[in-house]
């Protein structure tokens, strides 16, 4: 699968020299409008030359800036793709052709698995771990139309770890009740792909004006609210198909949970030999009430 510009300029940050550094930093601390001001422009917001705008241009591999300006609004149009402009469309095919087709699915999301985990940055892994796992701050946990079964997915099996974990309802209005409490000791993480959406952006701002610390999982093209987040997990969403994958989201999640339990296996170990207690004690109670 081809590198994302975000793929481009992460890989640039860690070979180029402190000045185009900084452009790339800005490229991706705003990202992707500052990419589509002109190349001065952008050199006078970093307070560097045109030249080492360009020449970090020429590192990420385009020939010109109007050929990076170029790719940016290809990927600008991706984000924005309806499930009817998609390539993968849904459309009639042979029954042969199915069966060939649901192989080439497959692939495509193990891909987009492999792609996502050889990407993800080790570091960032373990800070989130770390902030998952830290029974001082309450973790709120929301997604959108189609993500936010992953938030509940995580937010109940995170719940069976440690105490402090909520699953924000799903009515805005009922957000900013909750976020009338939030502060520095509360974690909001966001799952929010293409097609992005306002108001997980707005929950987002919200949320970060209080001090609390901000996780999204997003796509390959990140949304809007990675500008605000303490942590951004993206992962490969494309698949052949009118839909996208979120399979590589789920598997995100899984590994952070798999990684929390390890870390804080003593706590959550009795927490979970509590609850056991607890749902013995419920079966015990049904079936007396049954018995009488």
């Amino acid at each position: 699968m081809a590198m994302t510009m975000v793929d481009r300029l992460r890989e640039a940050l860690a070979e180029c020299p402190a000045s185009e550094r900084r452009v790339a930093q800005r490229l991706l601390a705003d990202y992707p409008m500052s990419g589509l001001h002109s190349a001065s422009a952008l050199a006078r917001t970093v307070a560097v030359s045109t030249p080492t705008v360009l020449r970090l241009i020429t590192r990420l591999g385009f020939a010109s800036y109007a050929a990076f300006q170029s790719a940016l609004r290809d990927e600008l149009a991706a984000q924005l793709s309806s499930p009817l402009t998609k390539p993968g469309a849904a459309r009639a095919v042979s029954k042969g052709a199915a069966c060939a087709a649901h192989l080439a699915f497959a692939d495509a999301v193990c891909s987009n698995v492999r792609e996502t985990f050889e990407r993800l940055s080790s570091d960032e892994f373990a800070q989130i771990t770390n902030v998952l796992g830290d029974p001082r701050m309450r973790v709120h946990v929301v997604g959108g139309r189609f993500t936010d079964a992953l938030a509940r997915y995580l937010s109940v099996q995170l719940r069976i770890l440690r105490p402090g974990v909520n699953h924000l309802d799903d009515q805005e209005a009922n957000w900013v009740d909750q976020v009338l409490d939030f502060g520095k000791r509360d974690v909001l993480v966001v799952f929010d792909i293409r097609r992005y959406q306002a108001n997980l952006l707005r929950l987002a701002q919200l949320a970060t004006k209080r001090g609390t610390r901000l996780i999204v999982f997003t796509d390959q093209w990140l949304s809007p609210i990675a500008r605000h987040a303490d942590h951004v997990l993206s992962a490969r969403i494309a698949v052949p198909s009118a839909w996208d994958s979120s399979a590589a989201l789920l598997v995100i999640a899984e590994a952070l949970l798999a990684a929390v339990t390890q870390a804080g296996w003593a706590a959550g170990s009795k927490r979970i030999r509590e609850l056991e207690a607890l749902r013995s004690a419920m079966v015990a109670s049904d079936g007396a009430s049954s018995a009488t």
